[in-house]
Order: C-alpha cells, then structure tokens, then sequence
C-alpha cells in the first residue's frame, strides 16, 4: 500500500526557517499532483502549496516565504519554510492525488494518500 512518509519541522524561532521533505513508499504509482496542507489548533485543515498539473501554487499567506520543490521520477516534494511567523505553528501534512477537480488543489477532500504529519512549532 502507497503511503507518503514525511520528515522534518520541528521548532525555530520566528523569522527562522524549516525544511519538510516526503517522499512516496513507492514509485510504482505516479502522482500528478502533490501538495503541503497544515492544520492550526481549531481550524481545518487548509492547502499552503501544491504542484498541480506541472505547475506550483501557494496560499496568500506562504507566498513569497515558502518554496515547494518536487521530484516527479520519486514521487517526492519539499518544502523550504522561510521567515516563520508565530502564526505559522501547525501541523503539517503532504498529500498527493491522482486527479484533482480544476484548480481545486487547495481543498483536502480531493486527496486520496496523506502522510503522517509533522509539527511546526514558531516560538516568538
């Protein structure tokens, strides 16, 4: 079974940076689009970056801070995490899906494999 295994995060001070990888168990099965969600304590679940038919999207609130990079012949992405905010903390997850409705990449329900999740910590 494909599962996506996620490393880094961790904790830094605001203005810090962090580095979050994942990488795909296996690269039998190819997925078009990834992307990076997180998940603030009582919010849902929302999409911060993704590759989405060869090209890259962020949220508003990343853009220009954070930079995902993807290896498509592993299944693989990351996501470089610069200037971290103290509204920043989260969980956050990787997520990759076999087809997403148009330029819908920022919504969690059109994913079908989800990695472990990794805390963000920003301490001010």
């Amino acid at each position: 079974q494909l599962q996506l295994v996620e490393s880094g995060g961790g904790s830094v001070q605001a203005g810090g940076s962090l580095r979050l990888s994942c990488a795909a168990s296996t690269t039998a099965s190819r997925f078009e689009n990834m992307a990076w969600f997180r998940q603030r304590p009582g919010k849902a679940r929302e999409g911060i970056a993704a590759t989405y038919r060869g090209q890259i999207y962020y949220d508003d609130s990343v853009k220009g801070r954070f930079t995902l990079s993807r290896r498509h012949d592993e299944n693989a992405m990351s996501l470089q995490m610069k200037s971290l905010q103290p509204d920043d903390p989260a969980v956050s997850y990787c997520a990759a899906a076999t087809w997403l409705p148009g330029g819908l990449w920022y919504e969690p329900q059109h994913y079908n494999v989800w990695g472990q999740g990794n805390q963000v910590t920003v301490s001010s």
